[in-house]
Parts: C-alpha cells; sequence; structure tokens
C-alpha cells in the first residue's frame, strides 16, 4: 500500500472512530510505529488532523464536519446507543428528538414503538419515522438548513414552546471535561435550549468521537440532564462530575446503568 492510500485509510478511520492511536493502526497496516507517526505529522500538517498524546484526533473547529461525513462517522456507535436508549423510551409518551445523525438513529430504533407523538425539527427523523404506523409525528416550523435538514430559528424556538412533552432526546456536536454540551450553530443552540425547557426528563445521546471535538457555542451542562447515552467510557473527571449531578450514564453495550 502507498502512503497516500495509507493517509486516506486513516482518515476514514479517525472520521469513523473521532480519533487514530499510533499502535492500532500500525497493526492495521502492518508498519512501524514510526511510519504512522510520520503518517499522522504528514496529515496535521495538511490540517486533516490534530496531534494528540498517542495518536490524532480530528482538527477542532469553529464549524461543524459535513452532514454526509457526520452520518459515516461511528454508524455502529451510533446503533448501539440509540437501541439502548430505545429501551428506556415507554410506548405511549411523548418525545423531542433534535438535530443529529445520533438522534435520527434513535428514530430508527424507535420504528417497532406504539403510541408515540414524536416532536422533531429534524426532516430527516420525520422521514425514518413515516415507516412506523402506530408513531404521531409533529414537524416544527421553521428556517431550513439545507446542508442537514434541519430546521432553526426563532419560529421554531416559538413553536417548541407550544408544547410540553416527556422526553427531550438531543444531541450535540461536542462534549468537554466541564460536562459542557457544545454545539457550532448559534441558532440551533437556541433550539435545543427551548427543547430542554419545554421537557419533563431529557436524555443526551453522543458517541465517543464527542469527547474529542471542540465547539463555540453552550447548549447547557449534563447537570440538567436525566441521562447521558454514549459508546464509551466517560473521562474520569466527567464521569465524577456526572455521579455528583446524578446523571445517569448509560454505556451501550454494557449492563445497566452508573448513577453519577
Amino acid at each position: 500500500m502507498s502512503q497516500a492510500e495509507r493517509l486516506r485509510d486513516i482518515q476514514v478511520i479517525a472520521r469513523r472512530d473521532g480519533r487514530v492511536v499510533v499502535e492500532d493502526l500500525a497493526a492495521h497496516f502492518a508498519v512501524t510505529m514510526q511510519t504512522i507517526r510520520r503518517d499522522l505529522a504528514d496529515l496535521a500538517d495538511q490540517g486533516k488532523l490534530q496531534r494528540v498524546h498517542g495518536g490524532a484526533i480530528l482538527p477542532s473547529t469553529v464549524a461543524n464536519i459535513g452532514y454526509q461525513d457526520r452520518r459515516d462517522l461511528n454508524e455502529v456507535g451510533k446503533a448501539a446507543i440509540a437501541l439502548a436508549c430505545a429501551r428506556d423510551i415507554p410506548n405511549g409518551c411523548s418525545l423531542f428528538l433534535n438535530i443529529g445523525t445520533t438522534t435520527e438513529a434513535v428514530a430508527r430504533a424507535l420504528l417497532k414503538h406504539r403510541d408515540i407523538m414524536v416532536l422533531t425539527n429534524n426532516l430527516n427523523v420525520a422521514n425514518i419515522l413515516i415507516d412506523n404506523p402506530h408513531c404521531e409525528i409533529i414537524v416544527v416550523g421553521g428556517l431550513l438548513r439545507r446542508t442537514d435538514a434541519g430546521l432553526v430559528g426563532t419560529v421554531t424556538t416559538q413553536a417548541i414552546g407550544q408544547f410540553k412533552f416527556d422526553l427531550a432526546i438531543i444531541s450535540c456536536s461536542a462534549l468537554d471535561e466541564d460536562g459542557d454540551m457544545l454545539d457550532y450553530d448559534i441558532q440551533e443552540v437556541g433550539v435545543s435550549q427551548a427543547i430542554l425547557r419545554q421537557a419533563r426528563r431529557s436524555f443526551l445521546v453522543a458517541d465517543h468521537s464527542k469527547f474529542a471535538r471542540r465547539a463555540p457555542a453552550r447548549i447547557g451542562s449534563l447537570a440538567q440532564m436525566d441521562g447521558f447515552y454514549t459508546d464509551a467510557p466517560l473521562p474520569p473527571r466527567l464521569a465524577d462530575a456526572c455521579r455528583g449531578w446524578h446523571t445517569a450514564v448509560t454505556v451501550a453495550g454494557q449492563q445497566g446503568a452508573t448513577m453519577a
């Protein structure tokens, strides 16, 4: 395999998993760790990756990565998160699913639920749930963001204020060790905050790649959330914080939830 092919594949793995590890890449490509370190240095010089101890992560920016790239990122982990979250969503409830590829995975996991009402500002979620005849779908209005079929803006936040629902299930673009949920779009942040205000209980769904990302706009804190569904153990500082906040953390693929 040429270096160009290897660099391309490293970027694919980074987009899928959120980060790459030198030792794992060396084993995967059957090359030395020194070769992988040079590859990662080249990708960092090109602005494709950001070097961290032991490997690299997707670079921090003030703009989100493209929607299709987000859909392809860690699909297996997002599906596992969605199944774990869906198990805790009862039949006969009302819930809000916001913009995000992980909330879209939750929608797919709800196709066999009965007597549910789903509100959303995500046209992809609405289209997925069309296949569930036992789901009433309400799409709140707003400015259509063509890049990901999301509805945002003042009209959206005002529409959300007309409802009160049992559950809010939201995603975010990044999550820092202080437990702050972060995003790139100020308008989307305002919508997420409105969703949380109108919910009786709130869940965050976010895969482990969000631990390594940074975004400039703050949605709120995990302290506000009743549950957090992810696919890898939390960094120690964040895990300790969740225990203090009594936020239930479910790591998909592990039994039960750890109360924090």
